[in-house]
């Protein structure tokens, strides 16, 4: 998949990470939403280091796409489903980097664009294994609609946030109110894993995740970057 880059006429951006890291819990406000999302391991307390889990990249789709509900969900009997929208910012690495300084971080970056984490939680719930299975559906993580260069945004910690739900809003929140913000995310993800160009990180959502259904149209609005649009169909 490839996407425009902003403020870049003709100029695209080859979507193909080796690997897709998705930080969880990355919002006060999200945290503070435990109780009604009721997913394993999501309690009301702050991680003290980021919460990390992988996505695919199979789950990876484009913006004006379909978000499609996995019919596998409906052949265990649950007794009803509940599929997740998360409205996030994504960042997508620009070369190739290890045990890098907070202060460093943003070096190594080359863009930022808008994700949704998609979540199964009927199967993110009951999997022994964790998250994984739950947020690597295919098309579980809408990317776009451009890649916003690195030294096109002043400051990546202050820009809106704003989910919409068949035009109703849902989420509002600003990137400065990550608990560890892109710097911090760059540098514990490059001493954990070595971070290649093109491999993404999802930096959490904020309070406001909610289900979503058959026919349902999810909007994500990232200032400066732009709007992401997708449609809900069952497989």
């Amino acid at each position: 998949m490839k996407l425009p880059v902003k403020n870049n006429p003709g100029k695209t951006y080859k979507v193909c990470p080796s690997k897709i890291l998705a930080i969880g819990l990355n919002y006060k406000t999200h945290i503070a939403e435990s109780d009604k999302i009721n997913v394993r391991g999501f309690t009301a307390e702050e991680p003290t280091e980021p919460v990390v889990f992988p996505k695919t990249p199979n789950a990876i789709t484009g913006n004006a796409t379909a978000i499609k509900l996995p019919a596998i969900a409906e052949s265990y009997g649950f007794e009803t489903l509940r599929t997740d929208y998360e409205g996030e910012l994504a960042v997508i690495i620009g070369k190739k980097c290890k045990n890098v300084a907070p202060e460093k971080a943003l070096d190594y970056v080359y863009g930022y664009t808008i994700a949704n984490d998609v979540s199964q939680r009927n199967i993110q719930n009951a999997d022994k294994s964790g998250w994984f299975r739950g947020k690597s559906f295919d098309t579980f993580l809408p990317l776009g609609p451009e890649v916003l260069l690195k030294e096109d945004v002043a400051d990546i910690q202050n820009l809106r946030l704003t989910t919409r739900l068949n035009g109703i809003p849902v989420q509002d929140s600003n990137t400065g109110m990550m608990i560890f913000p892109v710097k911090e995310l760059v540098s514990f993800l490059s001493r954990n894993f070595t971070l290649e160009a093109g491999d993404i990180i999802l930096t959490g959502t904020p309070s406001g995740v909610g289900e979503l259904h058959v026919g349902d149209s999810v909007e994500i609005e990232i200032e400066q970057i732009g709007i992401l649009r997708n449609t809900v169909e069952k497989e």
